[in-house]
């Protein structure tokens, strides 16, 4: 507290709440947080959650402003868990079938610079639904039925940094909220000892908050299964203050704030660090945890992960599969929001048929393994998880070498959906008989997140966060809900 509120409390003592303590012993709040920043250094979490101050404005309550929220109307799913391909795939080597394509490959095709390149991988059949799956994903193919695949899905600017933040942001350019951000805004976090929104790597871009209040920016976690946790989760326990101790630090300061908030006025930057503070304390008791995968068996491992003894599995199968196996946990433990950006790239702009075969080994076994897991733990009906990156790429190459690629391609990408409220065995969208260009039910990247909306239960119009005089929200003027794959 300033000089000003200790001159107040030496001349009014009964004013105040902490009369009863000798007026000598008060000094300045920042004074209070130097001198007691070794103490606090293990809980801030500012570098964690890339705290920005906090909605001032906001009505104050004791229920905090990730406390649990209703959606707009009953929601089909609870959570979300994203799987980020990034480096952009190719829709006709994974997702959408052309035997066109292959029929034309190496010749010249109406429409298109260079030649066809027919894809080097095989598509069947599978499940019930008989939607055709590329051979690379056989253990995907199996949970067929509880997807929906996107085959129409575009964007306008095909460039990796654009069109990944258009993606995860709603915005090609201006610093707009992420997903993970307007759904915890929206929704609030089930578990106040955690995080509402974790991503586990990827760019600072896909987990910011901008103008939102700074408590709903994603709290990220270089998550590896070959380090030590206290390295993972770095500066949340305190080495020098018992739990107790620091629970009445942080009353204590919180008294202190809210003394000089009513007298003389209220500090952005104190307020949000304070509640940095409170949310590591509370992280203490259970995020280290949510983050220990060897509390899972081994069966359970290995089907996320590969074998665990015997031959190390790649690298990329190894690192994928922990990460979903920590995502279904997390979820598990209430947090609303996962954002996992996937080890591998699926950047290939040449060897399409040893890059899009490595990619795809890395995430096939760990993806299913997470449809099954949830499933099996009665979680997949309120779980959404999403697959898919930044754009599509090219149906044609410049030729040239034994060993082609594929460029960008905005016009036609591909994703799919499963759980929470997907109508599972279905396709939606169709491009045209090459696999370059949307011709059916196009989805643009604001229909995807109005649609990821719905399924939480929200009116995309109606998610708005007032800024600069302004009404903002994640779809901006657009987006329309794609009801088809909703059951």
């Amino acid at each position: 507290m300033s000089s000003f509120s200790q001159s107040r409390l030496a001349v009014n003592p009964d004013s105040s709440p902490l009369a009863h303590l000798d007026s000598a012993a008060f000094f300045s709040r920042r004074d209070f947080l130097t001198r007691n920043c070794l103490g606090f250094g293990g809980l801030s979490l500012a570098s964690l959650f890339g705290i920005n101050p906090f909605d001032l404005n906001a009505a104050p309550g004791a229920a905090g402003p990730l406390a649990p929220k209703a959606p707009h109307f009953p929601a089909k799913a609870k959570a979300v868990i994203q799987i980020f391909a990034g480096g952009a795939p190719s829709t006709v080597d994974t997702w959408d079938p052309k035997a066109e394509l292959s029929k034309e490959d190496g010749k010249k095709i109406p429409g298109y610079e260079g030649v066809a390149f027919g894809s080097p991988f095989k598509f069947a059949k599978a499940g019930k639904s008989g939607v055709e799956v590329c051979e690379i994903f056989p253990e995907l193919a199996k949970h067929i039925d509880e997807m929906a695949v996107i085959r129409s899905l575009f964007t306008e600017i095909p460039d990796h940094q654009i069109a990944a933040k258009m993606l995860m942001t709603g915005s090609p350019q201006l610093p707009k909220p992420s997903l993970g951000s307007w759904l915890t805004y929206g929704l609030g976090s089930v578990n106040q000892n955690m995080p509402g929104f974790v991503s586990l790597g990827g760019d600072s871009s896909f987990r910011q908050c901008a103008f939102l209040p700074g408590i709903y920016q994603g709290c990220n976690v270089n998550y590896s299964p070959t380090a030590p946790l206290s390295s993972v989760l770095a500066n949340i326990r305190s080495e020098f203050s018992t739990l107790d101790r620091q629970r009445r630090q942080l009353d204590f300061v919180a008294a202190s704030n809210k003394e000089h908030a009513a007298t003389l006025q209220r500090d952005s930057q104190l307020e949000a660090r304070i509640e940095a503070f409170e949310i590591a304390y509370k992280m203490q008791t259970e995020a280290t945890e949510a983050f220990d995968i060897s509390k899972e068996s081994e069966a359970v491992r290995e089907r996320y992960m590969g074998p665990l003894t015997g031959m190390s599995p790649a690298p990329t199968l190894r690192a994928n599969g922990s990460k979903l196996l920590v995502a279904r946990r997390l979820v598990e433990r209430g947090v609303r929001f996962v954002q996992v950006a996937c080890s591998g790239s699926w950047d290939h702009h040449e060897n399409i048929a040893k890059g899009v075969k490595d990619a795809a080994t890395g995430i096939d076994g760990p993806a299913a393994a997470l449809l099954q897991d949830l499933r099996e733990r009665g979680l997949l009906d309120s779980t959404l998880v999403i697959w898919g990156g930044e754009f599509g790429r090219t149906v044609t190459t410049s030729g040239g070498g034994a060993t082609p690629g594929r460029d960008h391609n905005g016009k036609a990408m591909v994703g799919w959906m499963a759980g929470g409220g997907v109508k599972g065995g279905t396709t939606y969208g169709e491009t045209d008989e090459f696999g370059g260009k949307v011709v059916k039910d196009p989805v643009h990247i604001h229909d995807l997140h109005a649609t990821i909306l719905a399924l939480l239960g929200f009116d995309h119009t109606k998610l708005t966060y007032t800024y600069n005089g302004r009404e903002f929200r994640l779809t901006d003027n657009f987006g329309n809900v794609v009801k088809e794959i909703i059951a």
